[in-house]
């Protein structure tokens, strides 16, 4: 071992002990799906701690010049045959029981047995060094080596960080009422059995309110069943807090909700306020399903979910190029299922799959953190068909059963990691809305190609506005840039009417096998709703220069190559509960929207005159700019800070009565430029998660005025993020300023902005604007591509479950004329796909 203990002690400076804070990548290698359980391991730079598979650990060495790498390879255990299984099949798996993930009676995260190897791999002559070789070694290499090992082999790595194994949904907060709870002194005892809802007689799902007694109905669940609203309508009578849910009372406990607190919670003195109503919770005995119970049974089978998993066949599992399954990386599936469709695309398979090798080549010396390589790794992964492979079914060890529909698929965990970073809802492991993600992606790709060829263009289109004033009947035209069109469901439109309220009917009446029936809406009418003409009634005409009526009609002035239609399931309910509207659209296999291009301005037809409505003064303030002017050369905005923008009192005053904060509301009406409720109200809901949803508006650009941010208290973190996409720390510090140091907003300033910061040095990778391609000349507008508007339905996405804050994702995408269903790891034929249950719709241009 003389030589090699030689090449150890040359290279012991670079050998590093993991510190707290390293991250260490020991499960998946930095630019390919390549793991300790693939075949030739995993080799981990212990001195970087970014993990290579075989294919490209030569590559690292040759360009940084390391040469120890721990290789660490897995492989599987035998199972022990299961005792109590008799050989024919599988043992039955439990039922889950909790509302949870990895715990006791949850749902199972099956954990593989491995047996590990662990050795050091000296490169480029790929010597090995064991545990019993380094014994043999001086102390000085012997330790360092071995702490280098055991420290990579204990810190947990980035992966397992980032995944939560374990989720309980059952873990509940002691409610802050239940201490001091008032409960009325009315007489009222509550029997033991025999419960109706005091309004409508109902039977089931029956909640007595802990302050008065009244024993009434719970909410109905999407479906249409459970109950009538009752118990909550009288919550937002009363105020009063706290329902049990009758039926679910034992000796231990009970179901007991907040509405205040709109979450189910623990009374830590419900035995004293049960027996206020004549209820000893020690005799009491469960005759109802718990919340938790509907739940996981919701979560195992519901109507829509067999529909759309085409759970009712056995499917002929895929393997091959472009037939990849991804695993669920909890929650994960919003995720997996938008990759899959947009690498079926052209403008991304060869933006980021034909150019891997370049791509890989001109890797930062941390590829983890790098967007253009993690997304080409991901590309690659999924288009190759290197892990498109059955995975092994871990009762059979010799191969011998038909092969499963899971595959081996691959983990996209870094590159969630890394597109979710910094953003407070793809950054966790909750559901997540697929329209939102993929809007999100399409952002952090117009971000990364700055400079060569952008993907997202295949999206990319332009909407024109078209608002004639009814008093002059003189119009006005705008443009704006879109991606994905969002199609209304006019449920008055059903085509089914009378069958849904004969079942409305029967549940209301307490008949409990009244059938689910989904209301069909014909595509036609969608479409309709989108084209048809808009009635503004609050238009402020620069023609006669007062608030008119105006009609306002939008129109494509550009087609795309790819179109995205969102169908509008996800709404609210009177109640401002979010709520899915169930429905079956027939969407068409091929749609002709040429009736829709833009015209622009007709002949003989009068334009409106470029004027703004005047400025609201604040009437003690000398006046330093005109609405619609520059206030100053330094400011961008609209208003001189010194002017208070024009905000429509009315719609300020609705917003309020609703109960939202009142700056939430004039931020609002600001923000939607005067256009009405709907639009003000559709802003409140995009944005009632911001931290600064209720802080005071403050209006771009002011550089002193109350509430504006000054230098010194900019988030370095958010300054840093910015720079990191290639602008200059001057232009970083002027988006955080204009937008109250709100990092997703300060990123939209900048790109919104990018024609007066032309002047300052950006462009992708920090290069000045006149290194980058296309030279200094400012941008000519965003490229959009345009053709014919017929297109033919490629791919679609849906969903299953109450709201995009729960449920499941699957993509149907049409392969070779067969359409295939991916269902995270399972890659199968599609023998119906459900295309009228989808959620967002890919088109392609036809082209003659």
């Amino acid at each position: 071992m003389g030589d090699v203990g030689e090449i150890l002690m040359s290279v012991l400076s670079t050998i590093r002990v993991p510190k707290p804070g390293d991250r260490v990548h020991k499960d998946e290698c930095a630019l390919s799906f390549a793991s300790p359980e693939s075949e030739g391991g995993l080799y981990v730079c212990m001195n970087s701690f970014l993990g290579f598979g075989s294919q490209y650990v030569e590559r690292h060495h040759a360009r940084t010049g390391q040469r120890a790498y721990l290789h660490i390879t897995r492989t599987r255990k035998a199972k022990k045959e299961d005792d109590n299984n008799s050989g024919s099949g599988h043992p039955p798996k439990k039922k889950p029981t909790r509302l949870a993930i990895g715990i006791e009676g949850g749902f199972d995260v099956e954990l593989e047995q491995y047996e590990e190897d662990v050795k050091v791999v000296l490169l480029p002559e790929r010597q090995e060094v064991t545990s019993e070789d380094l014994a043999t070694m001086p102390d000085v290499v012997r330790e360092r080596v071995s702490l280098s090992m055991a420290g990579i082999m204990a810190a947990d790595s980035v992966s397992h960080a980032l995944q939560v194994q374990q989720w309980d949904g059952e873990v509940r907060q002691e409610s802050k009422h239940a201490a001091d709870l008032k409960q009325l002194d009315n007489g009222l005892k509550i029997p033991p059995t025999g419960w109706r809802c005091e309004v409508c007689d109902l039977q089931e799902n029956i909640w007595m309110n802990l302050t008065d007694g009244k024993v009434l109905c719970g909410r109905r669940y999407f479906d249409g069943s459970g109950g009538n609203n009752h118990a909550l309508l009288h919550f937002q009578e009363t105020g009063y807090p706290l329902a049990v849910k009758l039926g679910t009372i034992t000796p231990d406990g009970a179901d007991v909700y907040s509405y205040d607190e709109d979450d189910m919670v623990l009374d830590s003195k419900l035995a004293e306020h049960l027996a206020h109503f004549g209820i000893d919770m020690m005799t009491m005995e469960k005759t109802e399903r718990t919340m938790t119970e509907l739940e996981i049974a919701v979560n195992q089978r519901v109507g829509e979910w067999e529909v759309i998993q085409e759970s009712g066949t056995t499917l002929r599992p895929l393997f091959g190029p472009g037939l990849t399954g991804m695993k669920n990386l909890g929650n994960s599936c919003y995720l997996n299922s938008v990759m899959q469709v947009l690498f079926t695309i052209p403008d991304f398979q060869n933006k980021y799959v034909a150019n891997i090798d370049k791509i890989i080549d001109e890797a930062p010396s941390d590829p983890t953190q790098d967007f253009k390589t993690q997304v080409a790794k991901l590309g690659y992964g999924l288009l190759s068909g290197d892990y498109s492979k059955p995975a092994p079914d871990p009762g059979d060890e010799n191969g011998a059963s038909e092969p499963r529909g899971d595959q081996i698929g691959i983990a996209p965990r870094m590159f969630k990691a890394l597109v979710g970073r910094g953003h407070p809802e793809f950054s966790t492991n909750r559901q997540q809305d697929a329209q939102e993600f993929l809007l999100h992606f399409i952002n952090m790709v117009e971000r990364n190609c700055r400079s060569g060829s952008n993907p997202s263009e295949a999206f990319r289109f332009l909407v024109e506005d078209r608002i004639v004033c009814q008093q002059s009947q003189k119009a006005k035209y705008t443009q704006r840039v879109e991606y994905i069109v969002q199609l209304p469901v006019p449920m008055d439109q059903a085509t089914n009417t009378e069958e849904l309220q004969e079942a409305e009917r029967r549940r209301e009446e307490g008949d409990s096998s009244a059938p689910t029936v989904r209301a069909q809406i014909p595509f036609t009418a969608c479409m309709a709703a989108l084209s048809e003409p808009e009635i503004l009634t609050d238009f402020w005409s620069s023609a006669v220069q007062a608030k008119t009526a105006a009609t306002k009609m939008t129109r494509f002035a550009s087609f795309p190559d790819h179109l995205v239609i969102q169908i509008k399931k996800f709404t609210f309910g009177l109640d401002w509960v979010p709520k899915k509207l169930d429905v079956s659209i027939d969407v068409p296999d091929t749609l002709d929207l040429s009736a829709l291009r833009a015209t622009g301005q007709q002949p003989g037809e009068e334009l409106l005159p470029e004027v703004a409505p005047p400025p609201l003064m604040t009437p003690d303030v000398e006046v330093k700019g005109i609405l619609g002017s520059h206030g100053n050369d330094e400011d961008d905005s609209l208003y001189s800070p010194l002017l208070s923008p024009v905000l429509d009192d009315s719609t300020v005053s609705q917003l309020c009565e609703m109960g939202f904060p009142l700056e939430a509301c004039r931020k609002a009406v600001y923000y939607t430029g005067n256009t009405g409720i709907d639009s003000a109200m559709n802003w409140i809901m995009g944005h009632m998660d911001d931290p600064d949803f209720s802080a005071p508006l403050v209006l771009p650009g002011g550089s002193s005025g109350p509430g504006t941010t000054p230098t010194e208290s900019l988030s370095e973190e958010h300054l840093a993020t910015i720079v990191s996409m290639g602008f200059s720390r001057d232009q970083a510090t002027k988006a955080l300023r204009a937008t109250s140091n709100v990092l997703d907003r300060a990123v939209d300033w900048i790109f919104s902005h990018l024609d007066d910061l032309e002047s300052m040095d950006v462009s992708e990778g920090g290069r000045s604007a006149a290194e980058s391609e296309g030279g200094r000349d400012p941008p000519p507008g965003p490229r959009v591509r345009d053709g014919p508007g017929k297109y033919e339905l490629f791919a679609f996405i849906s969903h299953m479950g109450t709201s995009t804050m729960c449920g499941h994702y699957v993509c149907h995408i049409k392969k070779d004329q067969q359409w295939v269903i991916f269902n995270d790891q399972k890659v199968c034929a599609s023998e119906k796909p459900p295309k009228d249950l989808g959620y967002l719709y890919f088109y392609r241009r036809v082209t003659e």
